[in-house]
């Protein structure tokens, strides 16, 4: 796999975003294959705060966290909300076949720990931001002092994922228009205004800038031979182990994600003498149902 090929969404879609005025960061990274790609970012609290790395999912981007920021920061936290490649304001591989598992969590680590330099680390991740950040905690320990896990986990293929999601991989795969404001509804319990459903196909103009939310439901392992299982194997193996504190916060309306709360919080030893707060009456995408609550667990959490 050579450099890849990049597309970059003009500036003048992310203007007069609802509720998002934070002021865009940007970082280069030198990709593995000798590419530079820039990531975008947002972030807000003291710099000397403690930080806390916000990951988003499928096919969100750092927008989803808007809620959630303004209360980290509130309480003296450095909330950074990276949006991963082909998201957001981030530069967009062009080419599914760019987008790999172990790609994207060495986009991330490099943003992280490269660019940022981020020690003390509390990780959040929902969806695929917890199947990368996940990874990111197993193979860099040292840089975190805890996890949030908010509907989310890190598969193997050793089980089978719920139909539901099977459903969804499907019906992106075939779908000729992406419609991601549509997705984006469909995993919330509250009705998004026209003009937020907006903020989340902003970062794609048409088709071609597509190919990261394409590509994402293919890259879960569904299969023990996936080439990402033995890596996630190892990780959950480590994380198991791993006595830093590790929350789960999950919401109580998401089918695709619920049995891995509750083996999480069950396997890993930095949750065992955790209390972990469900959040009702939100979705999938819990930050957007109830993104001040969960802003509010991560606060305390963090502060505790």
């Amino acid at each position: 796999m050579g450099v890849v090929r990049l597309l970059r969404t003009p500036d003048d879609r992310f203007s007069d975003l609802p509720d998002f005025d934070f002021e865009p960061r940007y970082a280069e990274l030198v990709d593995l294959h000798g590419g530079v790609i820039r990531v975008g970012y947002v972030e807000a609290g003291p710099e000397d705060g403690p930080p806390v790395l916000l990951l988003h999912g499928e096919p969100t981007w750092s927008y989803l966290y808007r809620k959630v920021i303004p209360v980290l920061a509130d309480a003296g936290l450095r909330a950074i909300a990276p949006d991963l490649v082909g998201f957001g304001r981030s530069d967009k591989p062009g080419d599914m076949v760019d987008h790999t598992y172990q790609r994207h969590v060495e986009w991330m680590r490099a943003f992280a720990f490269d660019v940022l330099d981020l020690t003390e680390v509390t990780l959040v991740g929902q969806d695929w931001g917890g199947l990368i950040g996940l990874r990111l905690v197993a193979e860099n320990p040292d840089r975190f002092s805890r996890v949030v896990a908010a509907n989310t986990g890190l598969p193997t293929g050793d089980t089978d994922m719920p139909e539901i999601w099977h459903k969804f991989r499907e019906t992106v795969e075939n779908a000729q228009v992406l419609d991601v404001g549509r997705f984006v509804q469909a995993g919330c319990q509250s009705k998004l205004p026209d003009e937020v459903r907006a903020a989340y196909d902003a970062p794609f103009p048409n088709e071609m800038y597509k190919a990261a939310p394409r590509a994402m439901p293919s890259l879960v392992p569904t299969t023990p031979d996936d080439p990402a299982s033995a890596g996630n194997r190892a990780a959950l193996k480590v994380l198991a182990e791993l006595d830093k504190p590790f929350l789960v916060s999950f919401s109580d309306g998401d089918p695709i994600t619920a049995p891995w709360g509750l083996e999480l919080r069950g396997s890993m030893r930095g949750a065992r003498e955790l209390e972990h707060p469900t959040i009702t009456g939100a979705g999938h995408f819990l930050q957007e149902d109830a993104g001040g609550r969960l802003g509010e667990v991560i606060a305390r959490f963090v502060k505790s």
